[in-house]
């Protein structure tokens, strides 16, 4: 075979994976059923063979998503997981984010991963703040939706009134694609008009996925009265409602609807043959240089996540990597832009078919894990050749800044590896104050110190407490002139600290403060956000 040949039979190998990856997240606020409603996808995808098994423990601790022992006690997700499986031919790459808004930074750096998402809603609570959050990075990263109104088992909002407040509030055109015969006490089951096919609920089935009817069926399960009701509000629907669009829905103009009850299975076969029937296969990725295409043959990736102490056991550290393009093979040799260093994947690792193993081969849309000692960081760039980065991966400026107060003083140096390595997740900040030997910790919410205590805790036997600090606000800071930027940080010394990149920040007592300082030093940049530097080439 010619070297001719030989490409372009990979380029079409490489074409052909792609059109068969769904790589979509699942948002939502904390409570709408999020977690139930990834267990049951994972369950049809075959991913697990026992409902209950996402929060399974002992031998089943890798497959489910909330794996860490705060998330078992109290039953939230603070971390987003990712879980791969296979599904009439496609594969699946799910991604659960954290519904606590004290978690926005991971949530938003796991969206920039995704291609697509669903987003669940409460039947009986409709859109709420965390929804409407999540919705708009989706909004700002063009990720079209699905929506998914859960719990319709439960006495709730009339399906009209949810999807005006989706079509006012989140400014989308909704087209209702499986509708809610009754809810609560009176749901009957839900009705596909397109495919004329009738889904009947039965409240006594414990959650047994029911068979697709037809649609002439449905009068076995209704009164006349009913019938006639239910078909004048599906009418309707229809006619109040734009037609289902696919370019609409990739483009982020129109989400269809889908209602369900994730706990009884009710609809979730219907919302996962929607992601692989509608959902966008990997898109290309924004760079610092150009659009990457996921069919290019050149191995390309980011880093959108890194999780410390998976297996706490070995102290291990997984770098969540999304593949942008060509065909990853086990064993490669790839550049790390935040390093410079050039490093051996030898064991990249698939989570969640079945459980985590080793994998030899991946595509575009596929999220892999690469175990690493420190050398790969959240928004490293990971290329076969090529000097570029993808952007828009940031930091965010916390919004409580803490100390970090030690009851043994004999282990600061394991407080300090504790904290860099916590730190290294891009969960939570870390700074050095130029001045004083206290280290200060920022974050976004308040839940996120005592996960952080309970975790240095658990996972490094070290008991941290954390107290306030005299500041309230963090900027990184950056100027054209170096002479300036030295200039400005001799001037405030007792207000520097360094980012865990020895980046210089400026700590301010005050939001009056930090505008006061920011306008009387023009040619200073004060950044609320901050991207990992390629390494100068």
């Amino acid at each position: 075979m010619t070297l001719q040949a030989e490409l372009e039979t990979i380029l079409s190998t490489i074409a052909d994976e792609v059109q068969k990856r769904r790589t979509f997240a699942i948002i939502s606020h904390p409570d709408a059923g999020k977690t139930t409603l990834t267990e049951n996808l994972l369950l049809m995808g075959g991913a697990i063979h026992l409902a209950g098994q996402v929060k399974a423990r002992g031998d089943s601790r890798r497959a489910r998503s909330d794996w860490m022992k705060i998330e078992q006690e109290r039953g939230i997700s603070v971390s987003s997981a990712v879980m791969t499986f296979a599904y009439e031919g496609i594969t699946c790459n799910l991604l659960d984010t954290p519904g606590h808004e004290d978690f926005s930074e991971d949530t938003y750096r796991t969206l920039t991963a995704a291609d697509s998402a669903i987003m669940v809603i409460d039947a009986a609570k409709g859109i709420e703040a965390q929804t409407l959050k999540l919705f708009e990075v989706c909004r700002l990263r063009d990720v079209p939706i699905i929506t998914f109104i859960n719990k319709i088992d439960r006495e709730g909002v009339s399906p009209f009134e949810l999807m005006d407040e989706i079509a006012t509030k989140l400014a989308l055109d909704t087209a209702p694609m499986m509708w809610s015969a009754g809810m609560g006490g009176l749901l009957k089951g839900i009705f596909d008009p397109e495919r004329d096919r009738f889904i009947p609920y039965d409240r006594m089935s414990e959650g047994k996925e029911a068979t697709s009817l037809s649609g002439s069926e449905i009068a076995k399960y209704m009164s006349a009265d009913e019938l006639a009701a239910f078909r004048e509000e599906m009418e309707l629907a229809r006619e109040g409602s734009p037609a289902f669009d696919l370019d609409a829905y990739r483009a982020g103009h129109l989400t269809p609807v889908y209602f369900g009850s994730a706990l009884r299975k009710l609809g979730v076969r219907e919302l996962l043959n929607a992601v692989v029937q509608f959902a966008p296969t990997p898109r290309p990725q924004p760079s610092s240089v150009r659009l990457v295409q996921p069919t290019e043959p050149k191995v390309a990736g980011f880093v959108f996540k890194v999780q410390a102490n998976m297996d706490a056991n070995h102290r291990d550290r997984i770098a969540f990597m999304r593949l942008c393009s060509g065909k990853f093979k086990r064993g490669m040799r790839l550049k790390v832009s935040g390093s410079g260093k050039t490093i051996g994947i030898h064991n990249p690792t698939l989570f969640f078919a079945q459980d985590r193993e080793l994998v030899d081969e991946a595509y575009a849309g596929d999220i892999i894990g690469i175990p690493n000692h420190g050398t790969i960081r959240v928004g490293d760039t990971l290329t076969e050749s090529e000097d570029l980065t993808f952007t828009g991966i940031p930091n965010f400026a916390p919004e409580i800044l803490q100390r970090v107060r030690l009851d043994d003083p004999m282990k600061a140096k394991h407080m300090r590896r504790a904290l860099e390595s916590l730190a290294e997740e891009g969960v939570t900040q870390v700074f050095k104050p130029q001045l004083g030997a206290n280290w200060i910790v920022g974050v976004v919410g308040r839940l996120q110190l005592e996960v952080l205590a309970a975790r240095i805790e658990t996972e490094y036997e070290i008991k941290v407490s954390f107290e306030a600090s005299p500041f309230e606000t963090a900027r990184w800071v950056t100027a054209e002139d170096p002479a300036e930027l030295r200039r400005f940080v001799d001037a405030h010394r007792g207000n520097m600290a360094d980012d865990r990149d020895g980046a210089p920040v400026f700590l301010a007592k005050s939001n009056w403060e930090l505008g006061y300082t920011a306008e009387k030093w023009p040619h200073v940049r004060f950044s609320a956000t901050r991207e990992r530097a390629p390494v100068a080439a």
